[in-house]
């Protein structure tokens, strides 16, 4: 739900207090001061809301998008999911140099055990 408790509850369990949280002017994120040091809030209607903006809703669409060519995903899993999203989107401008990018993260064992 976008209630403000629930953001507010996720924040404090997933966030770091020193972090620096930017948001849109809704009213989920109304009160967050008790949560984060420092929350900067943007309309995203205008000019400068939508530059900034701009990025987190195309991820936010890209990430949507690739969940949804998996199918009956289980929370169990979610994590792994969201995981191989972020790898995938921080390494998009590797170009020649993925390959060798990637032996070097399959090394690491990066990948959540599952239980």
């Amino acid at each position: 739900n976008l209630e403000a408790k629930t953001a507010q509850h996720l924040i404090k369990d997933y966030i770091d207090s020193n972090a620096v949280l930017q948001t849109d002017k809704s009213t989920t994120f109304s009160d967050l001061s008790d949560c984060i040091d420092v929350h900067v809030r943007e309309i995203s209607g205008t000019q400068e809301g939508n530059f900034n903006l701009k990025w987190v809703h195309i991820a936010i669409s890209n990430l949507k998008k690739h969940l949804q060519t998996y199918h009956m995903i289980s929370e169990r899993m979610m994590q792994n999911y969201l995981d191989e999203f972020c790898y995938k989107l921080n390494r998009r401008y590797f170009g020649q140099k993925l390959f060798d990018r990637l032996i070097i993260a399959s090394i690491y064992p990066y990948w959540h055990d599952c239980g």
